[in-house]
């Protein structure tokens, strides 16, 4: 489908009546959020929210996105998209909430949330870099089509066809608005540049043949039964055709644009530098800690808590053996003997061990739990296109069973990242069991929620979801799932001080103007420093959403001294799906008064 047919379908979605005086709560949420699915293709993809010819043509769809901001790149449809939002803020306000169940007021805070950061963004989205490494266009489109685009059947492989085409409009869009940012004055660090420089050459050398857009289409195919070997070689000429005619040269002019900004760009990393930085990194950290807190107190509390993380490391690198040197020296000579050897290549292996994690995790979770996912998880290598800058991620089931939970493990040489050797336990207790897969999966799969809220169409929380996997890295160490392996307990206090020292750094680089130098020297390495400077606050998500929840569950046991259940609080944080940290709180209070 050309762009501007799709700006007009788009109009015609959002440009819904206004007068719905007697419709109910929930209609107007089930409505809300079905408006809110039509605006985002990939989105519908990949909750599957429609059914028949309509889940059909949005297959078919692809809409350009501001990282991070989500806003469309394109005017028009940004236009249509914020004056929808405020439609729905409207017909939302005309609700009392004193009449609400507990539930629907919880959706009514989620869509609220979400429309107005929605409304907010449009002031501070130019201050986000449209080409970087983590979440920049090139890397989204690539990783969407690749990994979440569904391969079930053979009409999923001419959707995929048609979005492939449009590809290259989508970039053109990107540079159209990278070019306007420069204008502004707006240039990403050129170290940054230079990351997104070795992507785009990364995609580019291989012959249109190799490009991973045709490898995954031939390689996701070749299982699909009912094909015939024509037909498949045919789509897959398509495709390769695509790239080489449209594609690489979109990419081509994409990494022209990044080449022309390196002599114009400066080393200093923080969003401190851009015009409205400063109000932007607000912005970012109410958005991602779902508080009011301010950078100054968040750089405190994470000061505060790497003091307290540190000793309990000294005491148990003593007993190792280890007294010389700093803890972080100390540390990398005891995980050292974990990390595996270059040679015969360990990924296999490494993938396999994963999985065994995974697979011991389930049975000892048992315990705490009541609520698993029946969705299966399973791990899987990060694709090379993006594995020398990504960060172990959790993909979350295709909610038709088509495609499992994943964890993402990106192994690039050399196989030195710190979250393996002594960390390998902990980061697949966070990214899969019992973190991210209990939560994000078994999500999707609680009857009581709203459809809207299973998929986390509004009110997606990066404070509770990233809170949630590392306090589940903590449960693993209070459960005793370490005993009788120091080493990982010392790697899950490694993984825990690095979330600490997030906090430092990132309202280090971004509100008190460190450099990127001084963020690494603070103990985080490279691709880690680099992933804060693109994306500012998110960094600040996991261990304030961790504290809120031992906090809560701290207050659950003070008030229900022995009436209060692991399993039973598990079940309140778990049934009310991904939510800002106010709204988890009033659902706490609300299970300990019924609990009482």
């Amino acid at each position: 489908m050309k762009m501007h047919a799709f700006r007009l379908l788009f109009a015609l979605a959002v440009a819904l009546p206004v007068g719905r005086a007697q419709e109910t709560f929930d209609a107007f949420a089930d409505r809300a959020a079905e408006e809110w699915v039509r605006q985002d293709p990939q989105l519908a993809t990949g909750s599957q929210y429609f059914t028949g010819a309509e889940q059909d043509a949005l297959d078919r769809q692809l809409v350009a996105f501001w990282p991070y901001a989500g806003l469309p790149l394109d005017p028009t449809l940004r236009a249509a998209s914020l004056a929808h939002a405020r439609r729905l803020l409207a017909e939302l306000r005309r609700f009392d909430r004193a009449g609400m169940t507990p539930s629907q007021r919880n959706s009514a805070d989620a869509i609220e949330s979400t429309l107005q950061q929605h409304l907010t963004t449009e002031a501070v989205m130019d201050q986000f870099f449209i080409f970087q490494q983590m979440g920049g266009l090139h890397v989204s489109l690539v990783s969407f089509l690749t990994q979440q685009h569904p391969m079930r059947r053979p009409r999923d492989i001419e959707n995929y066809l048609a979005r492939l085409a449009l590809v290259d409009p989508a970039m053109d869009l990107g540079i159209k608005e990278t070019r306007a940012q420069a204008s502004r004055g707006i240039l990403p660090p050129k170290f940054i540049l230079n990351a997104v420089l070795g992507q785009f050459d990364r995609f580019l050398q291989p012959e249109p043949a190799q490009n991973v857009f045709v490898t995954s289409l031939a390689g996701r195919s070749s299982t699909l039964a009912g094909i015939s070997s024509e037909q498949r070689a045919s789509w897959i000429a398509q495709a390769e055709t695509i790239v080489a005619e449209k594609i690489r040269p979109a990419f081509r002019r994409a990494r022209a644009l990044v080449a022309e900004q390196l002599p114009r760009a400066t080393d200093d990393a923080g969003i401190w530098r851009l015009p409205r930085g400063a109000v932007a990194y607000q912005f970012a950290l109410d958005a991602m800690t779902t508080t009011t807190m301010t950078a100054d107190e968040i750089h405190a509390l994470g000061l505060r808590e790497v003091t307290r993380i540190e000793s309990e490391m000294d005491r148990l690198l003593r007993e190792l053996g280890e007294r010389a040197g700093s803890v972080g020296e100390r540390y990398a000579r005891v995980n050292a003997r974990r990390l595996p050897a270059a040679q015969p290549d360990p990924r296999t292996d490494l993938v396999a061990e994963f999985t065994r994690i995974i697979r011991d995790a389930e049975r000892r979770a048992e315990t705490m739990f009541d609520l698993r996912p029946k969705a299966p998880v399973e791990v899987r290598r990060e694709p090379i296109v993006t594995e020398q800058t990504a960060a172990a991620h959790y993909s979350e089931p295709a909610p038709d069973g088509s495609q499992p939970g994943i964890f993402w493990a990106p192994l690039p040489e050399p196989l030195t990242s710190m979250w393996l050797g002594a960390a390998m336990r902990t980061v697949t207790y966070h990214e899969a069991v019992p973190g991210h897969h209990f939560q994000l999966a078994l999500q999707q799969e609680l009857p009581e929620l709203p459809r809207f809220r299973r998929f986390g169409i509004f009110g997606a929380s990066a404070a509770y979801n990233e809170g949630w996997a590392l306090y589940a890295e903590r449960l693993a160490t209070e459960a005793g799932w370490y005993e009788g392996d120091a080493v990982s307990r010392l790697g899950q206090l490694n993984m825990e001080l690095f979330r600490a020292r997030r906090l430092v750094v990132d309202t280090g680089l971004h509100a008190k103007r460190w450099t990127r130098q001084q963020a690494i020297d603070y103990g985080i390495d490279v691709a880690e420093v680099e992933r804060y400077v693109v994306w500012p606050g998110q960094a600040c998500s996991y261990k304030i959403g961790e504290l809120e929840i031992l906090r809560l569950r701290a207050k659950a046991q003070a008030a229900l001294g022995p009436k209060f259940s692991m399993k039973q609080f598990h079940n309140a944080v778990l049934r009310v799906g991904s939510v800002r940290l106010t709204v988890l709180a009033r659902a706490i209070d609300e299970y300990i008064v019924s609990a009482q």
